[in-house]
Order: C-alpha cells, then sequence, then structure tokens
C-alpha cells in the first residue's frame, strides 16, 4: 500500500525551522524543500522536506509538531546572545550584516542607533559567526540569511579570533570607580582566551603583562595599551588577523560627562581605541555600537578611515529595528494580524536612511504581554543627557518642542558630530542628540547643502509622545512630596495666581541649581517647557506677533469650555528682587496695553486669562486678571 505523504503550511515550517514564514517561502521557491507546492497564496510543504532539511542543518527534529501557542517559539526579552535566540527563540534574521560588513571590507565601522534597536544583539551575531571557537558554530547560521550567500561568506564562519568588549554597564559616579569598571571589562576579555597563558608564541613579557592583568596592577597607562596588546597576543598564538567588537562605547564618555569626569575618560578612551584601531596591521576589521559619534573629541582620529553609519544612512539600515514585513511576519505567528494598525501606531513611524523601522524592545514587548500596548521604551536607561538639556531650554527650542508634542514638524540644522560639553549650546546639537537618541525621526529625506544637513524633524509614534509627557518631562518633577506639573495644571485651569506662584518658587528652589543671574530668556524657555504637557487640551504658541507686539507665551483652548491664555514675562537680577511686584503689575499690564490678546480673539475665544509673571533668581511675583 502507497504511503501517503503529511503535508504542512509555512506558519507551522517556520516553526520547525526557527526562521520567519518568509524565508520558508523563500525556501520553497528555491527548492530547497522538495515536494513543496504553492496553493493560492500559501505553500503545502511535506512533512518529511522539513524534517530532512533540519538534520541537513544540524537541528533537531521533534517526534511531533503541535500547531497551538505552546508550540510557538518565545519571544527574547533582554536577551543579547545570538546562541541562545536563533536556536530556542523567534528570531528575526539580521545574519545579511555580516554578509554587507564584508562585503564593504571597512577597517573600523561604527554604528549609531538608539537604545533598545539590536545592537548588542548584532555585535554578538558577529562575534559568533566569526570567532575561531573549538565548537562547530556553523551550525546557528547554516538555516539563516548568510548561509545561502556561498562559499564566499561560508569560509569566513569561525575564521578570526574575535575581542568582544562592552561597556554598557560602566556607569559609576567618579573617575576612579569608572576606570576600575574599564579594568575588569578588560580583565573578563583576558580571561576568555585562556590559551595565551600556555601558548609558546607568546614572550615573558606578554605573560607577565596578563598575569598582572588578572592581579589588578597594571597602571592607567598600561590598561591604555590593553587592546592593542590583546590583538597582538591572539593574532601571534592564532597567526591570523583579529577581530575587534565594542559595544556601546559612548557609555563611559556620557557618564563622564555627566559626573564630572569628562577630560579623564575621554583621554583614557582616545589612547585605548587608538592603541587597538589605528593603523593595526594584525586587525583583520573592528565594529564598534553606540547612541553617538563623538569624533569631535577626536576618538577616532586617523583610525583608519573609520566608516560611520547614523540613522541618516540608507547602508545598513534594515538591521537595527524591525521592518515592517518583519512586525506583520511577527503579527501573524501570533494571531495578532488584525493589531497591526495598533502596533504601527504606537511604536512604527522611524525613518532610518529611506527604511521605515519599529521599535524592536516595544514592539517584542507587545507581543509578549499579550497584546497590551503601552510604552515599553520608557524607563530603560538613564536619560541624565536628556534632563540637562531641558534645563538649559531657551524659548524657542521649548516651543519647537512643543509644536511636536502637538504631531508638528520642526526644521532644524543638524550636528550629527555632537560634543558633550557643547550639547547644549543651540538647536543644531539638541535636536540632533535627541534625534540620535530616538526621541525625533526625519520625516523625510534630509537636505545636504553647501553649509549642512537640514531636515524636518517629527515624534515617530504614540510611545514617543507618552514618553515626552512623562519620562522626558519628569525631569521638572520635584523630589519632594507632590508633583509640580500637577499643580501648575490645576493653577493653570483655576486661575489662581498664588498656586502657580508657589508651585514655581517650589520648582526652582528644589529643582535647578543656577537661577541666579539667568536671563528672562531663560525663564520663558523654563516655563514653556513646564506648560509643555498642558499640550493634549492647548495649542501652545510662543513669541508670535498679536496685536501691537509679541506676546511671550499664549494658549488657545483645543475644547471650548476652557479659556485661552496669555503669559508675559520679565526678569531681574537678584540684587533688584524687591522689584518683582512692579514688574509682575507691569507684565500683566503689558498683555493688555499692547493688545496681545487680538490673536486668540481672531480665533474665537472670548474668555482670555492674563498672566503677568516677574523672576529675580530663585524668587517669583505672578499677576493674574481674567
Amino acid at each position: 500500500m502507497e504511503s501517503r505523504t503529511e503535508f504542512i503550511g509555512t506558519s507551522e515550517a517556520s516553526k520547525l525551522l526557527r526562521m520567519t514564514s518568509r524565508r520558508v517561502v523563500g525556501l520553497c521557491g528555491e527548492g530547497k524543500l522538495p515536494g513543496a507546492f504553492r496553493t493560492g497564496r500559501n505553500w503545502k510543504i511535506p512533512i518529511e522536506s522539513v524534517k530532512q532539511f533540519m538534520n541537513d542543518a544540524g537541528l533537531e527534529v521533534p517526534e511531533e509538531a503541535a500547531d497551538d501557542d505552546q508550540a510557538r517559539l518565545p519571544f527574547a526579552i533582554g536577551n543579547t546572545s545570538y546562541i541562545e535566540i536563533s536556536s530556542e527563540c523567534y528570531y528575526v534574521d539580521k545574519t545579511l550584516l555580516i554578509r554587507d560588513l564584508i562585503d564593504d571590507h571597512n577597517m573600523v565601522t561604527l554604528f549609531t542607533r538608539p537604545r533598545r534597536f539590536g545592537k548588542t544583539l548584532a555585535i554578538n551575531t558577529i562575534k559568533t559567526f566569526f570567532e575561531k571557537t573549538r565548537e562547530d558554530t556553523a551550525k546557528y547560521f547554516v538555516n539563516k540569511k548568510i548561509w545561502q550567500c556561498g562559499e564566499k561568506y561560508q569560509s569566513l564562519q569561525g575564521a578570526y579570533p574575535v575581542i568582544m568588549l562592552t561597556f554598557k554597564d560602566v556607569k559609576y559616579g567618579t573617575w576612579e570607580e569608572s576606570l576600575e569598571a574599564i579594568r575588569l571589562v578588560l580583565k573578563d576579555e583576558y580571561k576568555r582566551h585562556p590559551e595565551l597563558t600556555e601558548s609558546t608564541e607568546l614572550d615573558a613579557d606578554a605573560k607577565n603583562y596578563i598575569a598582572r592583568m588578572e592581579e589588578g596592577t597594571l597602571s592607567s597607562v598600561e590598561l591604555q595599551r590593553s587592546l592593542l596588546n590583546l590583538v597582538r597576543m591572539l593574532s601571534a598564538h592564532h597567526r591570523t588577523k583579529v577581530v575587534i567588537l565594542i559595544d556601546e562605547y559612548d557609555t563611559p564618555i556620557q557618564q563622564g560627562y555627566s559626573r564630572g569626569f569628562y577630560k579623564e575618560v575621554v583621554a583614557f578612551m582616545r589612547n585605548f581605541l587608538s592603541g587597538g584601531l589605528k593603523d593595526n596591521t594584525d586587525l583583520a576589521f573592528g565594529v564598534l555600537t553606540g547612541i553617538m559619534r563623538v569624533s569631535k573629541e577626536n576618538l577616532f582620529s586617523g583610525l583608519n578611515n573609520p566608516m560611520v553609519n547614523t540613522v541618516l544612512d540608507e547602508k545598513y539600515s534594515e538591521y537595527f529595528g524591525f521592518t515592517d514585513d518583519e512586525v506583520r511576519e511577527m503579527a501573524e505567528y501570533c494571531h495578532r494580524s488584525a493589531a497591526i494598525d495598533e502596533i504601527r501606531f504606537w511604536y512604527d513611524g522611524y525613518r532610518f536612511g529611506n527604511t521605515e523601522i519599529y521599535n524592536p524592545w516595544s514592539v517584542t514587548n507587545y507581543f509578549v504581554s499579550g497584546g497590551q500596548a503601552k510604552p515599553y521604551w520608557a524607563n530603560t536607561s538613564d536619560n541624565e543627557i536628556i534632563r540637562e538639556i531641558l534645563a538649559g531650554l531657551t524659548p524657542e527650542i521649548a516651543e519647537d518642542l512643543a509644536k511636536v508634542m502637538q504631531g508638528e514638524e520642526i526644521h532644524a540644522s543638524l550636528d550629527m558630530e555632537v560634543v558633550y560639553p557643547r550639547m547644549t549650546d543651540g538647536s543644531d546639537t539638541i535636536f540632533s542628540f535627541l534625534l540620535l537618541a530616538g526621541y525625533l525621526t526625519p520625516a523625510g529625506k534630509p537636505e545636504e547643502t553647501e553649509i549642512g544637513t537640514f531636515a524636518s524633524l517629527r515624534l515617530p509614534n504614540a510611545e514617543i509622545r507618552r514618553i515626552y509627557n512623562t519620562e522626558i518631562l519628569g525631569w521638572i518633577r520635584t523630589k519632594q512630596s507632590g508633583n509640580i506639573i500637577s499643580e501648575i495644571e490645576k493653577a493653570v485651569y483655576l486661575s489662581d495666581a498664588r498656586r502657580l506662584q508657589d508651585a514655581l518658587r517650589k520648582y526652582m528652589i528644589t529643582s535647578i541649581s543656577f537661577f541666579d543671574g539667568a536671563a528672562e530668556g531663560f525663564y520663558h524657555g523654563m516655563v514653556l517647557g513646564l506648560v509643555a504637557s498642558l499640550s493634549s487640551k492647548y495649542y501652545i504658541r510662543s513669541n508670535r506677533e498679536s496685536g501691537e507686539g509679541r506676546f511671550d507665551l499664549q494658549l488657545e483652548p483645543k475644547e471650548k469650555d476652557l479659556p485661552g491664555i496669555l503669559m508675559e514675562f520679565k526678569a531681574a537680577s537678584s540684587s533688584e528682587k524687591n522689584k518683582l511686584i512692579d514688574l509682575a503689575d507691569d507684565a500683566l499690564a503689558q498683555t493688555k496695553d499692547k493688545n496681545y490678546g487680538r490673536d486668540l480673539e481672531d480665533r474665537g475665544v472670548s474668555d482670555i486669562v492674563r498672566y503677568g509673571i516677574a523672576f529675580s533668581g530663585k524668587n517669583v511675583e505672578v499677576r493674574v486678571e481674567r
């Protein structure tokens, strides 16, 4: 009696093969699953062909394949091990990144992407592919896209000794603590290469250096040469060139800027990176990741012409974050195809080069939570730099932030080589940092001109809009009991001058340390940032013409039952704080004398609340009239 062939669909085959449905369809079209045939838009695949493919790829073939939720592979949250994710979890295949690195043949490549966009997993994937180990790691790639690219790429699998360092956890308050943390990272990497301690290719000085690394007795100067020394030792022992991978290289630099040891950490990292990456004949290639390119600190001066790939570049754009097709496949896999519009609303909207990108961290958390939409990206790392930027708001920058919170686009000059000490110098550096960090995204293709790069920027999605209202604007919440934003909102809604005055004074006393000598423009920007949380109910405008002059701040209600709001600011030096009452009265009178309410009246707003606010150091007086 002739046996009957059992067929399965692409969805079930993708679970068994641990690859996406799209890749399974590709295998069917390439004839690599014999007997598969198309039926409508789907494929029917002989189960025996799938099992044979798994055997050839070294994958374990289960006795039975259950087509239910329990049979679905889990999604990895916080796991950055390529071997574990690609073998045991749902894996979005990004291995063609390896192909492009080989084809480009760059000596040093730096990828700058926002946090939680797959940089660490990418580094671990590169390490697993190229590293020469006792285990045959080819089995982790035979069913991936890179393996289908042919012998040219397969021949480089497992070909090099690899140095892999991550500085993502070097977040300490002093340079001494940070240097010790860096030393421990280096010590762990040296211990990961035990073959060096018994190598007959190394001389006594090299082995003494290894011993002193283990003992922790190397000086700072000697540590700065540790990357170069490790490359030389590995190259000598293995008689081949070495791959260097450094993840989150800029974390110690950002920490140094925030904590006051910037010069020390930059000096160390400059010598450390140059030693391993500059004109090193033992280097096969190097890959670094971070949020920012800080080349103006000369960290990369002369490093074999490094290729820097940012969110503005088209090449490599699909390898960090999820594409629309990849998210659709994930939704289908989880039987949530009907939720694609919700997923797009919350987590899509990024533009890397010309590629539409979703936040991978948030999308994965969405599926793991069973389809609960919320801002998962919030609170995944420290935002001290963001808070420092916002603490120095000018009226113009604060107004632009208010615009993007209301869904508008802003136009900015970009500086993609941001320098930490000049982070708050102007809108070009501030908006460039927010772009690099993932809080803004290009609305279209940036324009390259003779004087620089210009782009229209916007919020990517609902998740980032929520974060602007919580995490980013959370810097103005006092550390004491109570909520400053809530108090300011109540004061504005109630037209309560005394409550607003008390809230502003409390904020300045508890949250900011540099008010003395501040100019009117600073206070203007501060208040504009504070009221930005009202953007769901008001259109917020600053420095616009109305009547016979330019008002400082206007809030036009989006709902008819709310009043319009006008605010005028004055500032005096600390020695003139006794003039605050008169200045507040003058500011209030100016809103009437200059007829600043004309613009609101022309828009149909008849109920207008006018504020005169005067500042001096950490003192404030508020007058209100309705």
